[in-house]
């Protein structure tokens, strides 16, 4: 076994692994900041803005991160690697014979499972471009009202050039994405850490007897801003899926140094400044920014909400190239884009079709604003 695939990866390439991964498999949960608070308290099951739910809520986002991502994928799920694979084919793939003397037949109901999950992540797959290419160009619309005309042309420019750039490899596309999420993530941690200052008591949120209280006050309707503080973790299971790409060193210390600590103080700066005003959570996460610095601020945000797509499309192609060697799809062409990286797959078919379905799904969802 390789050392990239047994998750140890060379001292000399564990530096260009991990700058990589934050560009591949961070993209998606990187960019939840930018409406995550907005929802909870500014969407349609959003709560008033008072102390005790800003703690609250912002307790539940905290603990959610920490257990669904440091806890259930990094310390347990990426324990279950098939030969340095992730993803949820690979981990059907595990699953033990059901008899001794039938030792090819795995339990069916476990399998359908296993497969209605790969199809959910196929689904994400072609939303998550989607939506997130979509925000960035809308993004660029609430700075300068001049692109409300060529919101759609420009969208489905630039997911045509993000499909097209595929072909490319995974290493070439993480080159280019890492050093502007790197920018990306030191950004947000600056930005919340002025809030955090200006209005400290926010920190209180750590201590989970804030999400208790929440749940407290607000009883069953309540739960309903769960939905909301989901989003935060979202794209979470690109850890997983494109463990083969990258190994399982590499992408934790890229969480645990960079990814969580912005994400964390980000958030709480978005807290402390609905402490201070509670207007604020119309646009909480634009509104951390000085003024002289909102349009640079759109700008990053745009091309970090543009990379966000790249753990799906990368986590299809592992999909895809499991569901073959387990016999669950069609023989398919698939290219290794990279001479060190087993992991590292494209499949032009898998490609197009996400590109087509990205595509349409992105025209329709216009057509309903």
């Amino acid at each position: 076994m390789s050392a990239s695939r047994s998750g140890a990866p060379g001292s000399r390439r564990l530096l260009p692994l991990t700058l990589t991964a934050l560009g591949v498999v961070y993209g998606d949960i990187g960019t939840s900041p930018l409406y995550t608070i907005r929802e909870c308290f500014y969407g349609t099951h959003g709560v008033a803005v008072t102390e005790e739910n800003v703690l609250g809520v912002l307790s539940m986002v905290l603990y959610a991160l920490v257990v669904i991502i440091s806890v259930k994928y990094i310390a347990i799920v990426m324990r279950a690697d098939n030969q340095g694979e992730g993803g949820i084919l690979a981990l059907t793939a595990l699953i033990p014979p059901r008899r001794k003397d039938a030792p090819g037949a795995m339990t069916p109901v476990l399998v359908l499972f296993g497969i209605f999950g790969a199809g959910l992540l196929y689904g994400d797959g072609i939303i998550t471009p989607a939506i997130s290419v979509l925000s960035a160009v809308e993004g660029l619309q609430v700075a300068t009202p001049l692109f409300a005309p060529y919101v759609v042309p420009i969208s489905v420019v630039i997911l045509i050039v993000l499909f097209v750039f595929q072909q490319y490899g995974t290493h070439r596309v993480g080159r280019l994405f890492g050093p502007v999420m790197v920018v990306w993530f030191i950004t947000l941690a600056g930005l919340g850490i002025v809030w955090i200052v200006r209005e400290p008591s926010v920190i209180g949120a750590i201590n989970p007897v804030h999400a208790v209280r929440y749940f407290r006050s607000h009883g069953f309707p309540g739960i309903a801003v769960l939905g909301a503080v989901f989003l935060a973790v979202t794209g979470g299971e690109a850890l997983y899926a494109d463990m083969g790409h990258f190994g399982k060193r590499p992408i934790r210390i890229a969480w645990f140094v960079l990814v969580l600590p912005a994400l964390v103080l980000n958030y709480f700066g978005q807290g402390a400044l609905l402490l201070i005003d509670g207007d604020a959570a119309m646009q909480p996460f634009f509104l951390l920014a000085p003024t002289w610095a909102l349009f640079p601020l759109v700008g990053l945000a745009t091309a970090a909400a543009i990379i966000a797509s790249q753990a799906l499309i990368s986590g299809a192609f592992s999909l895809t190239q499991q569901a073959i060697q387990l016999g669950y799809a069609p023989r398919l062409d698939i290219e290794h884009t990279s001479s060190h990286e087993m992991g590292q797959v494209y499949v032009p078919q898998i490609n197009w079709v996400l590109m087509v379905c990205t595509i349409v799904a992105s025209l329709s969802t216009c057509s309903r604003r």
